[in-house]
């Protein structure tokens, strides 16, 4: 095979092994599995010293060359992927090009790729200044993975590398703030033969959110929103709704709701938590679970320049809708340069990540760590 071939055939095969693994939020000990899986992938390489850190049981790994404990060049990733209600979908396969399967383009492909490029760079040159970063908890927040690795253990680097967003000639400037809420409403129990002589917390609820929501709906454009275009303005999403009442015939006492609100500037954390504290009413009780303010990456002007020299096409510079753990690197003014292969169905069960750009992507990486670290 040929030197491409070869590596994509072990790009496909460590994709599809860390896709097999369920390494959801309920399962810690299938989370465990991957970082065995992956320590075996690295632990023979020369020159580097792999460290692990527990946070709130959700574990991260830090590959670093020996004696060096702020790398050049940070890779970083997560392993973690969401649940999904059906209990036999954690398998993959391979179709047009494509590998699919639950946490394939988030990010378990991009894993892979970061696990080559540590392996084939440290090999080439051991002791090169290039590290990695993975984490099991991105997609309940960070707090316990990036945040807790950069804020308590003081992680540090000079640029980071996160594939999580972005396209491949995409490369993300600018990331929406988030604030997941959890919003709760009272009231008073009655026969629900009997409405009138109770306060249905559930409808309360309801209409609060339905305020709320026409709220949010006054910044979407008149016109279609495509995704990486026009889609620059604060949303807000009802993901979740919860009452404790079991009974068909009871009037709720209590309600709750899991809102996902995303925000551009000029809002901050606390004046959207404010914005939507106003809307939402005194009787509402809103409790913050995550937050994350709008973040603006700076990406190292040669990623981009390479970027374009690798794929022959010019560098879109985008603002992302969702978030990463790019972040918590720029409290400390760590440039952080994201993009990532050409993925699709993001948290389904037939997510997929196309394999030539993975090989793109690759080389765009090398090219860019090796020109990065002779300068």
């Amino acid at each position: 095979m040929t030197n491409n071939e070869d590596l994509k055939s072990r790009l496909i095969a460590l994709t599809r092994d860390l896709t097999m693994i369920p390494s959801t939020e309920s399962r810690p000990q299938e989370r465990k599995r991957c970082f065995e899986l992956l320590h075996h992938h690295i632990d023979q390489l020369p020159s580097i010293q792999i460290d692990y850190y527990d946070c709130n049981e959700h574990r991260s790994m830090v590959v670093r060359p020996q004696g060096v404990e702020a790398p050049e060049i940070l890779l970083c990733g997560h392993l973690d992927v969401i649940e999904h209600s059906q209990p036999n979908c954690y398998h993959s396969k391979i179709e047009q090009g494509r590998i699919y399967g639950p946490g394939s383009g988030d990010m378990k492909g991009q894993i892979a790729i970061l696990i080559e490029l540590l392996r084939t760079l440290h090999t080439q040159q051991p002791g090169i200044s290039l590290g990695l970063a993975l984490t099991s908890d991105e997609e309940r927040g960070g707090a316990d993975g990036i945040r807790y690795l950069c804020e308590d253990v003081g992680l540090r680097c000079g640029t980071a590398i996160i594939p999580d967003g972005g396209s491949l000639n995409d490369v993300t400037t600018e990331e929406k703030g988030v604030i997941h809420v959890r919003v709760s409403h009272l009231g008073h129990e009655s026969h629900g033969a009997r409405p009138w002589l109770g306060k249905n917390a559930l409808e309360m609820l309801i209409e609060r959110l339905m305020l709320l929501k026409k709220h949010f709906y006054q910044w979407w454009p008149t016109q279609p929103v495509e995704e990486q275009i026009n889609h620059w303005f604060s949303t807000c999403c009802i993901t979740m709704c919860n009452t404790e009442n079991t009974t068909p015939n009871r009037i709720p006492d209590q309600a709750s709701a899991i809102l996902d609100i995303r925000f551009i500037p000029p809002h901050s954390v606390n004046s959207m938590l404010a914005e939507i504290t106003t809307i939402l009413g005194p009787d509402c009780i809103v409790n913050p679970l995550m937050t994350a303010e709008p973040t603006n990456l700076e990406p190292d002007p040669l990623f981009c320049e390479v970027t374009t020299n690798i794929t022959n096409q010019p560098v879109k510079l985008v603002k992302a809708s969702g978030g990463s753990d790019g972040r918590f690197f720029r409290q400390y003014g760590i440039p952080v340069n994201l993009s990532r292969p050409l993925v699709g169905n993001l948290h389904a069960i037939d997510e997929w990540i196309d394999i030539n750009s993975m090989i793109t992507y690759y080389e765009i990486c090398e090219a860019y760590i090796k020109q990065k670290l002779e300068r």
